[in-house]
Formats: structure tokens, sequence, C-alpha cells
């Protein structure tokens, strides 16, 4: 290719597409709010203080402010600046900002916004007015004022945006702040109109999170909220990088149902490559592959607990449906004596119900023994035989077993897991168990009332068996008669 000669192309970039990065950057304009507070952080602010009104925004911190090379690089668009000097000088604090254009965010919702700034004895201000700068088309430069320090202040740079053109909501910035902002960091405090911002708290059970991978370490802490303070709203866990939420994450967590919603709290994992609008990590890096790896740990330890959990509550509603089953059983007894193979039973004496940790009953009042005192002219001391409650048989450590005085016996009931193959319910002695894993258990669980009538079913069921073995039809005509008479002022609960 022959060349004729050697010329220079000029490359422009016209002033509108640096309102359109302000304009685009962001989907909310509030997050104009976390941009501002995080340069603060940064500079190694201790303390910034945010004020909305109507129709200003004004955000001011005690950082270590810019000198004139400052405010270049601050205005350079797209500077690596943070990149480079990753750390801050005074706190070491790993700086948030990467592109040097999240100030530009700033044109989403004002049409002009002045930067005042002092570092030492350099005190100066920039004012950017959206309206001179599209008109000057061939003038890049932005008007600087060099002030006096004293009329500043302290070191610091304090942004104050005017002519709003997005209304701005005291909760959605407080939100915004607690989701975008670092505020757990060491000497580090953000105010909004004059009231500190904490940090976003859950109360309920915690789980620390603490795990590697090659490109570095994901931790945090999750926390399992009560089911009263569960809601639909904001689902997922914050994923953080360096302090700041870039997304809710679930990690498949979706398809546990009702309980995601109880799923709270953040992961930081400062290696996390993100976009340039920070609203989305890579996913396609080798950097959020690992992570994905090592976070499905943690999934599985929230699980757990949730499964535990879950088990608990399960034990508590199964042992009230035994104790009211157990409790009409004995009235419907009472009032059909003859269908009780345990002999007579009082109506109206419904005492004797508890758990499994009384192994013995009470003891025979008028049964004595003659001994030794008696041969030798003593009065006998009677000597009271213990009646031993009948033995229940567990079969796993969360059996859950309830007794009952019937007459003069003492009635178990067991309700343990035998397998969903296994029978639905089966007595040995005057115990009765109860198989959990059975389809139909499972099925009626759902619901208190009907949970209670369908252990009253088996109960019934096995006490007619234990009265009448030769005539099936007979037994269950009795076992209709007690769930009659153990449910005749029954009204379902929800």
């Amino acid at each position: 290719m022959d060349v004729i000669e050697k010329k220079h192309l000029e490359v422009t970039v016209d002033k509108r597409h640096i309102i359109s990065i302000g304009e685009r950057l962001y989907a909310e304009s509030v997050e104009l709010l976390r941009e501002l507070v995080n340069n603060a952080y940064d500079a190694d602010a201790t303390e910034v203080r945010v004020d909305i009104a109507s129709d200003r925004i004004s955000v001011g911190d005690n950082g270590i402010g810019m000198d004139a090379d400052g405010l270049r690089q601050y205005f350079c668009i797209g500077s690596d600046e943070k990149v480079i000097r990753s750390v801050s000088p005074r706190f070491g604090r790993e700086r948030i900002g990467q592109f040097g254009i999240g100030k530009f965010a700033s044109l989403a919702a004002a049409m002009r916004f002045e930067v005042i700034t002092r570092r030492g004895p350099y005190a100066a201000r920039v004012i950017f007015d959206k309206k001179n700068w599209e008109s000057s088309k061939d003038i890049w430069q932005l008007p600087l004022d060099i002030l006096s320090p004293d009329s500043v202040g302290c070191d610091g740079t304090t942004v104050i945006l005017s002519e709003l053109t997005k209304p701005f909501d005291l909760e959605e910035s407080e939100a915004t702040i607690k989701d975008g902002v670092p505020l757990r960091a060491a000497n580090f405090s953000v105010y909004l109109n004059g009231r500190p911002v904490p940090p976003r708290t859950f109360s309920g059970q915690r789980i620390p999170v603490l795990e590697g991978c090659r490109f570095g370490v994901v931790a945090g802490e999750i926390v399992i909220i009560p089911k009263t303070a569960a809601s639909s709203k904001d689902l997922g866990i914050d994923v953080k990088v360096k302090g700041v939420t870039v997304k809710k994450e679930l990690f498949g967590m979706e398809t546990w149902g009702p309980a995601v919603a109880r799923i709270k709290g953040e992961i930081n994992a400062n290696f996390l490559p993100i976009t340039s609008d920070r609203s989305n990590f890579v996913t396609d890096s080798e950097e959020y592959q690992e992570f994905l790896k090592a976070i499905q740990n943690v999934v599985g330890i929230i699980e757990k607990k949730l499964g535990k959990e879950a088990d608990r509550g399960e034990d508590k509603r199964a042992g009230r449906a035994v104790k009211e089953a157990l409790t009409r059983i004995h009235r419907a007894l009472a009032l059909n004596p003859d269908f009780s193979p345990f002999g007579p039973i009082p109506y109206g004496e419904e005492k004797g119900l508890g758990g499994a940790a009384a192994e013995s009953g009470s003891a025979k009042p008028n049964e004595a023994t003659v001994g030794p005192e008696a041969e030798s002219g003593s009065p006998p001391k009677p000597k009271i035989a213990k009646r031993r409650n009948p033995l229940v048989k567990k079969i796993t450590p969360n059996a859950i077993v309830r007794r009952i005085k019937l007459g003069q016996n003492v009635v178990s009931v067991c309700l343990d897991f035998f397998g969903e193959t296994g029978p639905e319910c089966f007595s040995e002695g005057n115990v009765v168990y109860i198989n959990r894993d059975h389809p139909l258990f499972k099925r009626e669980s759902q619901k208190r009332a009907r949970q209670t009538m369908h252990v009253a079913r088996l109960l019934t069921q096995e006490i007619a068996i234990m009265t009448e073995t030769k005539s099936p039809r007979l037994a269950f005509t009795r076992q209709s008669k007690l769930l009659k008479d153990a449910f005749a002022d029954f009204i379902e609960k929800p």
C-alpha cells in the first residue's frame, strides 16, 4: 500500500455525551447520594452531612479536601486515580470509586452543581451549570473561583445541587445510604438532615459467614428473622464490595417458598469485579464463579438451620395435637365406660397428662407390706410400691411422647418416624405408636384442627381394637362413637 501523505485525524467528543453519562448512569437519581457520600469516604472523611430540601441538596464532609491538582483530577472523566491509589492516605481505607464518572450522576437530578473544597491553604469553588455547558460548545473549561481559606472553614469538600429536576424522598434516601455506604466502617458517620443514619440491622438467629477462595475472603453475617417480621419486600442477601451493596442475591433460595422472606443479612467480597454503573457483577468472570462456589456452603448452612427450626415448630404443633386429642378421648371414654380397656374412668378427671420425662407413675397409696418391724412388735411402716408407666420404645431422639392416666392405667402415645412405607400406627401394651413419616400424617399436619382429628382417629382406632378383638365391625362402631363424643363441641380452628 503506497502512502501519499500522512495527516492526523482529530478525535472529538460531543458535550451532550457528558450530560448523557450523568442522566443515564443510574436507574434512579437518588443513587447519586450514594456516590457523593462514598466520595467523602474515599477522601478519609469521618463525618458526612447530607441535607435535603425541596429545591436543594447539600453533601458536606470533613475529609482531606482538594487542592488545584485534586480538582483537575476530580473533573477528569474516566480517571483511574482511585484504581492506582486504591488506599486512602489517612485511614488506609480501600477506596470505593473506580471509574471517575460517579460525579456526573448529579446531572440526572439537577441543572447545576457546585463543588466547594479546601485543603490546607488552598480553597476553591467550581460551578457546573448544565445550560451554560451545553450552550458553550467549543469551551470545555468550568468557572473556578479561588476562595479565602478562612471563608470555607476546615478541610473537606461540599457538593451543592440546585435547580433540582426530580424530588428526593427522605425515607428512600436513607434506605439508599444504608444499602450503598459503608456505615459500619470505623471513624465514619453519616447524618441525614441532622439525624445519624445507622447501619441496617436485623434481629433473629445469626449465622456468621467466613469462606475463602483463591481470589479472597467472603465474610459477613446472615440473619434468619422471625416469621412475624418476614416480608416479601427487598428479598435477598446484600452482596457488598468494599462495604457497598452492589446487588441483592437469593442464590437459588427462591425455590424455598415463603421461608426465603426470612433470610436477611450481608456478605462482603471485595475481590468481585463490578459493572461501571455498580448495579451488577461481571458474572462471567472467574472471580464471580469462585464466589458462587464458596457461597453454596453458606446456603447449605442456612438450609440446615431453617430445617431444624421447622422441626422444632412441627414438634410443638404435633405435641399440642396429641395433648388435645388425649384430653378429648379421656372425656369420651368417661362417657362410654364399656369401651375402655383401662378400667372405669371418672368423668371430669383429666389429670396425669405429661411428657417424655416421666418414666414412673405415682405411688399406690394403700399398698403395704409387713417388714422386720412387724415381727418385733413395732407398728409396720407402709412400703409404697411404685407403678411404672408403660415403657416407650423410642426409635429416634426426636420422638414425641405424651402420657395420660386413664382409670388405673397410664397410657403413652409416641410420635416417631417409622418410614413412609411403615404402619400408620400400632400399639404395644399401653403404648400407641404413630408414624410421622406416613403420607396421611404429613398431609393432615398442615392445619392444627385436622392434625388433632387425625391423631384422635388413630388413638381411638387402637383403643377400639384393644377392647374388641373378634369383631372388626364392632370395633369400628365403637371408634366412631368415641370420636363423635370426643368432638361433640368441636369448632374448627384456623
